[in-house]
Formats: C-alpha cells, sequence, structure tokens
C-alpha cells in the first residue's frame, strides 16, 4: 500500500490545493518519472529479467520465489539475441531522461513558483533503480517531489508496482518523510496525450498514397495482461481503451481501428487478441494496408523496436500485408513534450 506521504493529483481537486500551499515554502520541486526501464546491454538483461519475473504484482507465479529465477535464466539467451538485433540495449533510459530534461525547462517558465524543476528517473527492473535514485534525491537535499508515471494507462502491474516500491524503499531512504510527495498515476484521456497520439498517426497516414489512406486499418496494440489480474477488476483495459476512444475522436474516426494486445510471456491465459495472429488474420483475409500505434508505450524499447517493427513486420509480410507501417514513438517529440507540460500544469499547480 502506498503511505500517506504520497498526495494524489489526478482527480483528487483537494490535493491540488495541498500541494499548491507546499509549493509556497520550498524553492525546488523533484520530478521523478517513473517506468519499467530496460538493460543498457547485454550484461544487465540477466538481471533485469529476473527482477521482472520476480515482481508479484507484474507477472503473479505459482512458487514466484523458485519459478521466477528459473525463468529468468532461461530467457536470458534468447532476450539478449533481441536485444543485439536492435542496436545491443534498450534506448529507454536515454529517451526518459530526455524527456525529463525537455519537462523540466517547460516546468520552469510556466510555473517559476515552484522552480527549479529537477528530474529525476526510477526505473523498476533497470538501472536507475527506485533505491539509488531516492538516495540522490535525498543526497541533493530535496524536500516536495512530483511522482509522475510514465504508463498513461493506470495499471496495478505497471504504475502500481512502481509506486510501491517506491513507497518500501522510502521506508528505508526517507524514514523521517523528510520529502513531501505528489503523484500522477495515470492520464489516459488527457487531451493533450490523445492529440499527440493523434498527430503521429496522421503523420504516419501520410505515408500512404491517397487511394490506401483510407483503406488503413490502424491497430492500437497494447502490452497485454495475464486474465488473473484483469478478473480482480484491473482498470487497465478499461483506460487503455478509453485513450483509444479520445484519439479517435482527434481523427473523427477516419479509418477503421481495433485494439489488441501484445508481449504475452508463458501458458497462462493473457488479455486478447493478440497482436500477431490479429495482422496473421488480416493478411489471409487479403488486407494490405495496417498501421500499429502502441498505445502504452511513450518511449522506443524492445517491445516497438523488436516485437512490432521486426516480429510483427515479418509476420506481415509474410502475409502479404505490404503497407504495414508504424507510428512513430513519442519520445522527444515537441508535441509530446508540451502535452507533458500541460498534464504538469494542469494536475500538478
Amino acid at each position: 500500500m502506498i503511505t500517506s506521504n504520497f498526495k494524489w493529483l489526478y482527480p483528487r481537486n483537494k490535493t491540488l490545493k495541498i500541494f499548491k500551499r507546499l509549493s509556497s515554502t520550498s524553492n525546488a520541486t523533484a520530478i521523478l518519472l517513473l517506468n519499467m526501464g530496460g538493460p543498457a546491454n547485454s550484461d544487465q538483461v540477466h538481471s533485469f529479467l529476473l527482477n521482472l519475473f520476480s515482481d508479484n504484482d507484474l507477472i503473479p507465479l505459482p512458487f514466484q520465489k523458485y519459478l521466477g529465477p528459473l525463468i529468468a535464466k532461461r530467457r536470458t539467451p534468447s532476450i539478449i539475441q533481441q536485444y543485439n538485433e536492435i542496436g545491443g540495449g534498450s534506448p529507454i533510459r536515454m529517451w526518459t531522461e530526455k524527456q525529463g530534461e525537455a519537462l523540466v525547462k517547460i516546468l520552469d517558465k510556466i510555473n517559476p513558483e515552484t522552480a527549479p524543476h529537477t528530474p529525476y528517473v526510477a526505473f523498476r527492473y533497470a538501472p536507475p533503480l527506485t533505491a539509488e535514485t531516492l538516495q540522490q534525491m535525498k543526497k541533493d537535499g530535496i524536500k516536495r517531489a512530483v511522482a509522475f508515471s510514465l504508463y498513461p494507462q493506470y495499471s496495478c502491474s505497471t504504475t502500481g508496482s512502481s509506486l510501491n516500491e517506491l513507497s518500501r524503499q522510502l521506508k528505508i531512504v526517507d524514514p523521517e518523510n523528510s520529502i513531501k510527495w505528489s503523484v500522477i498515476d495515470r492520464w489516459h484521456s488527457h487531451p493533450s496525450l490523445a492529440q499527440a497520439f493523434a498527430n503521429k498517426i496522421t503523420e504516419k497516414l501520410s505515408e500512404y498514397n491517397e487511394q490506401d489512406r483510407q483503406d488503413v486499418t490502424i491497430l492500437f496494440s497494447a502490452h497485454s495482461l495475464p486474465m488473473t489480474v484483469v478478473n480482480r477488476g484491473d482498470p487497465y483495459p478499461a483506460e487503455v481503451a478509453a485513450t483509444v476512444q479520445k484519439v479517435m475522436e482527434n481523427l473523427k474516426f477516419s479509418n477503421p481501428y481495433r485494439l489488441i494486445w501484445q508481449s504475452q510471456v508463458g501458458p497462462q491465459p493473457w488479455l486478447g487478441p493478440q497482436t500477431g495472429t490479429v495482422i496473421e488474420n488480416y493478411g489471409k483475409q487479403g488486407k494490405k494496408n495496417l498501421l500499429i500505434v502502441p498505445i502504452a508505450f511513450v518511449s522506443d524499447h524492445i517491445e516497438t523496436l523488436f516485437e512490432i517493427d521486426l516480429e510483427y513486420g515479418e509476420v506481415a509480410h509474410k502475409h502479404g500485408i505490404s503497407g504495414f507501417k508504424r507510428a512513430e514513438s513519442m519520445n522527444d517529440d515537441p508535441m509530446f513534450i508540451k502535452a507533458l507540460g500541460n498534464l504538469s500544469l494542469q494536475l500538478c499547480y
């Protein structure tokens, strides 16, 4: 459970007033960006997988203490090969740091009362891990911070796991509660996010010739969840669907679309339909133009660069889909950074 030292910014309006009162008594604000992370090189792959498969919030396993390390060990060689095919490591840290640096520049301008704003990154499964980042924040003398989840749609497996880890580590690193926290834990239907996705889709649709453009089916692909997580009431599927709805409203429903799910692991049932299967079936139906949109990711990493671009790209090619494209990830796109600034301004201050 999250400690009472956290103050939620969305959508609890009373908390907004609390944060504003706090901001008048301090000179600086830390913006802590939360995400899954990824191995920077092959040496980090095993520890990344070990952390991932040991996390009961993300992938609940029977006998997890023993089964998690076994799965991590068995999967390490194949995952190293996947990272080698995209350059040897994940770019997610680079993009997250760029997002943070650009975000605080905007916040310093639009909300100087809480400046200077300082960016920090806390990854769940790869460096910089939460404990490491909190220790640095304490060393830097941070007294007020905003934990900003870079998962737009809330799930107990992603944002929930990151916040639980933050709470656990704060009991160790900051037992006296010297840092006052606020949290942005979801922003799935925020207008700025929908517009940023719509812009990326429009840009990619323009690459099709005019005759094919209206024939393109937009496939919104999100990371799947085990059905055990879905069945206990996790809000993630509904929040992803809400994002899709907002994006299509921005696009004025210009094209047919579907919401599909990727990155299933293991034999247990996961939320579907699976992205690879959907692409294959469209190919069998003679469909030629598909545009994949990674709707739950805000930066490039293995799920976009390897799974979508290479694996699903090969499935599409094999089944005759000549117009297979992916909308560009947000990364440090100026419109997306502006959206983050709007989010922070509207939800934090």
